[in-house]
């Protein structure tokens, strides 16, 4: 059997699939598998099989706030998005797969007159990449309301206590342990007045739309917030909103934003004017800016 053949017993297998078809950024190099396991088990097995044939992967999901490599990538794509998204409410309590979208889950969630997960419903993410980088807004995060996490490691599948996670400030403990795979999550949500999760869901809807730039590709805020002040206004003190180096663009809009304006932007572009912003930052005010957004340098 071939690669494709034995990968496709447990999944859809894409070839030769370029990443800028799967990511917010609309930016990234072809992979040479990219894989929708089955199940949990199928997911068990094609990472054996990859660990065989000593072949790299990384684990994606909605892709929204990634900066791919333009390279070609020889090795897998592996995307809990589209099969590992199963939710189940319990009474205050939300179970829910790595591939749940955000947005649909806060909408769920409101639905059960269940608050907690509002700052999340303009987060364009999967449950897994939130709980990977402890996604947050308007001063809540993932952290704030889990209860645990399902992990897969060592082939072995456990519930892993927050408390065992280095959960803090768009960080965790996934972060360094890159074959850890989060499958899932447990969280605690507050029973409350499904009128007033909606009006608050409307209104942020509502700032969202008018002050970022959402119908261009982009990946969200690119710095985490210094303590001192927010990266948005830091970038804006140092005369960088619109600033462009190829086709990427520091946002007119709002600028901790950095998007593909023409849509024909490479990583490096993006990469290059990150650089500009940290170095400009460190030279001038002193303040080392902490990318948010996750890189897959090939």
């Amino acid at each position: 059997m071939t690669m494709k053949e034995r990968l496709e017993v447990y999944g859809t297998v894409l070839c030769e699939e370029p990443m800028k078809k799967h990511t917010t950024y609309r930016i990234g190099g072809p992979v040479d598998y990219y894989i929708y396991p089955k199940n949990e088990m199928a997911l068990m097995r094609i990472l054996q099989i990859l660990k065989e044939e000593k072949l790299p992967y990384y684990i994606l999901g909605r892709g929204s706030n990634i900066l791919c490599s333009d390279a070609p990538f020889h090795g897998a794509i592996i995307n809990l998005d589209r099969t590992l998204n199963d939710f189940f409410f319990e009474g205050d309590h939300l179970i829910a797969q790595a591939g749940c979208s955000l947005i649909n889950l806060s909408v769920e969630a409101m639905k059960r007159s269940l608050s907690g997960l509002e700052f999340a419903s303009g987060i364009p993410g999967s449950i897994g990449g939130a709980l990977y980088m402890n996604a947050g807004a308007y001063k809540s995060d993932m952290a704030s309301i889990l209860k645990g996490v399902l992990v897969l490691h060592d082939q072995k599948m456990e519930w892993m206590d927050p408390k065992d996670l280095d959960y803090s400030y768009r960080h965790s403990a996934f972060q360094k342990n890159k074959d850890w795979i989060i499958l899932g999550g447990c969280f605690h949500l507050q029973p409350s007045d499904q009128k007033e999760i909606r009006e608050l869901m409307d209104s942020r809807r509502t700032r969202r739309m008018e002050s970022q730039p959402l119908e261009m590709p982009c990946a969200g805020s690119v710095f985490r917030n210094p303590a001192s002040i927010p990266a948005w206004k830091l970038v804006e003190q140092l005369g960088l909103r619109g600033h462009q180096i190829g086709g990427a663009q520091v946002s007119l809009k709002h600028a901790n934003f950095i998007v593909n304006a023409d849509r024909k932007a490479t990583c490096q572009d993006v990469l290059d004017l990150i650089q500009l912003i940290q170095t400009r930052a460190k030279e001038e005010y002193g303040i080392d800016l902490i990318t948010e957004v996750e890189r897959l340098i090939w």
